[in-house]
């Protein structure tokens, strides 16, 4: 397959293992490689990554600023679908990979490459999830795994190739875990969190106040979706990844979306994680309750029978799969009438709803009052109740 390979798009943070990988292929490979740098909202300076990259060998550079197609096209969907695996997480990395590796087949076809490049290890979620899109999107175009392909084992194995071949560096305070951050969500594996007992360590926060030291005193947000996706925060309209980044300062300030569990990764071993998810935590709240208001009773009960396998292919890396996008087109269609505004109290971690209102709402006050009402026949209620309990009574009886 070397001998194939002329041209490789390599997925490039700028950091050790993506530099590595970068002298590898070229070395390995004997091709050219050309990198691609996403923001997705990471919060990290890019402005060096382009030069970096050069200098280590790519012959061309991309960094691309994909934080509202990220947002748009992949965030909203799964908040429109309710997505939540294995009932907690919010799928913050899950997401963000196929957004990447969409933008590196559009890349290589484009450049004319005939293999794309990825850094994920061969034990872990992110490998499938690349690579299944690739395979989707455009099966000609092979994937290099380098972790599956090399003879490197540790850490310090990677500093010493960077050594030999020139490779710079980057000298930072080491931290124990492993991160991914973008503008829906951070996680943190590895270090203490790799055995379960233990509390995860002070440092282990980024997007999310400790709750002991949020503030004391409640704050009140209004929250207005449109067609099942948010629009605007206290009647300030913005653009998606705007919004997202309101939220997460918001919901960050208050120790809102934090999440640590124990979680079944797709290759088959259980890993731990904890999550920081402070705007996406405080739209799926204000989405799920705004739901109640709007959505007629089946079709919210036939939708969230579902969410467990949808937020799976998520999960899974089955973005581009027919699957998933058949039962995008259901959600899609139970949301044409999700619209309104939610009212919030963020507080101590939590996201409470106190309001909601829709031009669309099902909630009729003359039904539901415990008031007198000249609507509903409380008689009515018995012979409903004989039909319903009919085959209970007969199997009773028998």
């Amino acid at each position: 397959m070397q001998s194939e390979i002329k041209k490789v798009v390599l997925a490039y943070s700028g950091g050790l293992d993506t530099s590595i990988i970068l002298k590898w292929i070229k070395n390995t490979y004997k091709c050219e490689v050309i990198t691609l740098t996403c923001d997705l909202g990471q919060g990290e300076d890019l402005s060096g990554v382009k030069d970096k990259a050069l200098k280590t060998g790519a012959s061309k550079a991309y960094v691309e600023d994909m934080r509202e197609e990220f947002v748009r096209d992949f965030v909203f969907p799964t908040l429109r679908g309710g997505a939540l695996y294995e009932g907690r997480y919010l799928l913050g990395t899950s997401i963000a990979r196929p957004c990447i590796a969409k933008r590196l087949i559009e890349i290589a076809e484009a450049e004319g490459a005939q293999a794309v490049a990825h850094g994920a290890t061969g034990k872990g979620n992110d490998q499938v999830r690349f690579e299944l899109t690739g395979m989707a999107l455009n099966p000609k175009i092979k994937t290099i795994a380098p972790w599956r392909e090399w003879d490197m084992k540790s850490r310090a194995d990677l500093i010493q190739y960077a050594k030999d071949n020139d490779i710079e560096v980057p000298v930072t305070q080491a931290k124990p875990w492993s991160t991914d951050a973008n503008l829906l969500h951070i996680s943190f594996e590895g270090g203490e969190l790799e055995d379960p007992w233990n509390e995860p360590a002070p440092g282990c926060h980024r997007y999310c106040t400790p709750v002991e030291q949020a503030p004391n005193t409640p704050e009140v947000i209004e929250l207005s979706f449109e067609h099942g996706d948010p629009v605007a925060v206290n009647g300030e309209r913005m653009s998606p990844a705007e919004l997202l980044a309101r939220l997460n300062e918001m919901g960050g300030r208050h120790g809102i979306g934090r999440v640590d569990m124990v979680e079944n990764r797709f290759v088959g071993m259980k890993s731990r994680g904890v999550y920081e998810t402070p705007g996406g935590t405080i739209a799926f709240v204000a989405h799920r309750d705004l739901e109640g208001l709007c959505l007629d009773r089946e079709v919210m009960h036939l939708r969230d029978g579902l969410i467990p396998r949808y937020a799976e292919m998520v999960y899974y890396g089955f973005w581009y799969a027919p699957e998933r996008e058949c039962l995008q087109a259901l959600i899609n269609k139970s949301q044409e009438r999700v619209t309104g505004t939610v009212r919030l109290k963020l507080y101590k971690g939590q996201a409470i709803p106190i309001g909601r209102k829709s031009p669309f709402s099902l909630y009729d006050m003359n039904l539901a009052t415990f008031e007198e009402d000249q609507v509903y026949d409380q008689s009515d209620a018995e012979g409903f109740i004989k039909l319903v309990g009919l085959r209970l009574k007969g199997r009773a009886l028998r």
